[in-house]
């Protein structure tokens, strides 16, 4: 069974762990990969990425679930959103999320739709998003996110709904900051499940975002 998750945190951020143990926490579970992807601005991406880069060779060297290297931008304004994803893969980040606007944060308005224009890969927990931004997901490649985390998971139903009706490539991810956040495969597919998606189109889910990954890291 496939299994991965490309959102979530190490105490390069506000997670609990140090990568080598959160991958280990997954390796158990059978990923077949995790990005971490820490919070970050101006102040910290640079050298999120330059850590995680470091420390990616030695882990994929003798783990069976491959690190990939991303980041977070998180509560950035709109308008240096696209400046920061660029420097962001010039630096190296393979993926590149943004924090979307879920309904339990005070994130700026008009972020998810700056983040999908900039083309970042996963728009995290969207919330309301709405269905002109969907539609433009689907025509930048943009993946939306149906999270596992508590509170951001609430939008999971509305976010399935027009990300299918607009042919809106989807992503499940823990946004995991500690050891209880990493789901297992069986659990993440629930979480899909639970969005309205049938098992066949989580399953799709999986196969789609896998063959995107294949592309990106040579470790796959």
């Amino acid at each position: 069974m496939l299994m991965f998750d490309l959102h979530c945190h190490s105490l390069f951020s506000d997670g609990e762990l140090l990568p080598s143990e959160l991958v280990r926490r997954v390796e158990v579970r059978g990923y077949n990969a995790v990005c971490i992807t820490d919070h970050a601005d101006e102040s910290n991406f640079e050298f999120i990425i330059t850590e995680l880069r470091k420390v990616a060779g030695p882990i994929n060297a003798t783990s069976s679930t491959k690190l990939l290297c991303g980041i977070e931008l998180t509560h950035v304004h709109p308008e240096r959103i696209s400046g920061l994803v660029r420097r962001a893969r010039d630096l190296g980040a393979e993926i590149v999320v943004c924090h979307g606007e879920t309904i339990v944060e005070p994130v700026i308005p008009g972020t998810n739709r700056a983040a999908i224009e900039a083309k970042v890969d996963i728009l995290a927990h969207p919330g309301f998003i709405t269905r002109q931004e969907c539609a433009l997901a689907r025509d930048n490649g943009v993946r939306l996110e149906l999270s596992g985390r508590k509170g951001h998971s609430l939008t999971n139903g509305h976010v399935a709904k027009l990300a299918l009706e607009e042919g809106a490539p989807l992503i499940i991810n823990s946004d995991g900051h500690s050891p209880g956040d990493f789901m297992e495969p069986d659990h993440a597919r629930k979480v899909g499940i639970g969005a309205g998606l049938s098992s066949e189109a989580v399953e799709k889910i999986y196969e789609d975002n896998y063959d995107w990954l294949k592309g990106i890291s040579r470790e796959l």
